[in-house]
């Protein structure tokens, strides 16, 4: 039996003696094996990878997170803007073009005008502070009175004194009681026609 080819040699006919004594002939038919090169791509070697400072990395890192904080409170904040009114807005013609003939020409103060000026709001400001002083006060011996009038109040009796702070009900005795609802109009005609929206799309 002539079966020892293989590999290279795997497409010659090889010869194999069965038991039944009859001779069978194999041929392979794969592709023969060659010789072949890889093309060659001319690639550089790679770069050594450098190490960096750790604290560098870090640094980078929180420079990063804190440019996409930033970004984020830009569009929150940008969410939060209301829409612009136009009633409540100033026309542009008045910013533009009646500006001049709106503003009021107001004359320079002399030196002694200033300071005028400026003493009266120092006596205005040293009159608010006295009067403030003396509410304070006021309301100081009031509340130091009651305190003193309940203690002995109650020195005196229990009962007195429990009446004394109960709080007065009948003193504001008076109910008012209107209508919930508006009553609907009678035979009313509820108008329905078109109409167009002229709302601005934001």
């Amino acid at each position: 039996m002539l079966s020892f080819l293989h590999g290279p040699l795997k497409f010659l006919p090889t010869i194999s003696q069965p038991l039944g004594g009859v001779l069978q002939r194999q041929i392979s038919t794969g592709s023969s094996l060659y010789f072949k090169l890889t093309d060659c791509f001319f690639a550089e070697p790679l770069k050594k990878k450098r190490r960096l400072d750790p604290a560098i990395v870090r640094a980078r890192e929180d420079r990063k997170k804190r440019k996409l904080e930033k970004q984020i409170r830009r569009k929150e904040k940008g969410s939060r803007q209301l829409k612009p009114i136009d009633e409540c807005e100033v026309p542009e013609v008045l910013l533009k073009d009646e500006k001049k003939l709106r503003v009021r020409q107001v004359e320079k103060l002399t030196e002694q005008e200033v300071i005028g000026r400026v003493r009266i709001l120092k006596a205005w400001a040293g009159y608010r502070r006295k009067q403030s002083f003396n509410d304070i006060q006021m309301m100081d011996r009031l509340m130091f009175s009651q305190q003193h009038a309940l203690d002995e109040l109650r020195k005196e009796s229990e009962y007195l004194y429990q009446e004394a702070i109960k709080i007065d009900e009948n003193l504001i005795n008076r109910t008012m009681k209107g209508p919930m609802k508006t009553p609907p109009k009678e035979n009313y005609a509820s108008p329905d026609g078109e109409y167009i929206d002229t709302s601005k799309k934001w």
